[in-house]
């Protein structure tokens, strides 16, 4: 009887631990992966119109992404977000430098190279956006097509 008392004691013990830790109330997701969502979120409300409750979640983003730069630096992801976040909301001076900073890490990452080409083509430096272009010819994505598109004058960039 005080073995089965004993393994009820510890079996309430552990399981009443493991509901109090994941009951606390903390969000268990990073930073970037909250980020993710917002601007998920954000570019939703940008096709809808709503351009206020996007920038509000662009704003949100960037502010979670920069805390998770700060922890885990020197993530391409990252600051591919960060780059993109940053030109949604019209600093492309800082987003450049993400973009840039991001290559350094990896060159052949898809997502900067098209969003840095699309930045050059907003600020009229197509000759920059087509080196993008260059470097995204055999990666067979939607990137590529898209930032042709852009380039041609077929599409408007978003972004």
């Amino acid at each position: 009887m005080k073995k089965i008392i004993t393994f009820i004691f510890v079996f309430l013990l552990w399981n009443g631990n493991s509901y109090a830790a994941g009951s606390s109330g903390g969000n268990t997701k990073s930073e970037y992966d909250q980020a993710v969502k917002l601007i998920k979120s954000a570019k939703k409300s940008e096709q809808k119109g709503k351009k206020d409750k996007a920038e509000k979640n662009f704003k949100k983003a960037i502010k979670l992404l920069t805390e998770y730069n700060e922890k885990k630096p020197n993530d391409a992801n990252t600051l591919n977000y960060l780059g993109f976040t940053s030109r949604k909301l019209g600093d492309y001076e800082v987003a450049e430098k993400y973009y840039l900073e991001g290559l350094a890490l990896k060159p052949d990452h898809v997502g900067i190279n098209e969003y840095l080409g699309e930045l050059y083509v907003v600020t009229n430096r197509h000759n920059l956006a087509i080196e993008r272009l260059e470097v995204l010819k055999g990666c067979n994505c939607k990137e590529y097509k898209e930032l042709e598109d852009i380039i041609a004058g077929k599409k408007v960039s978003k972004y």
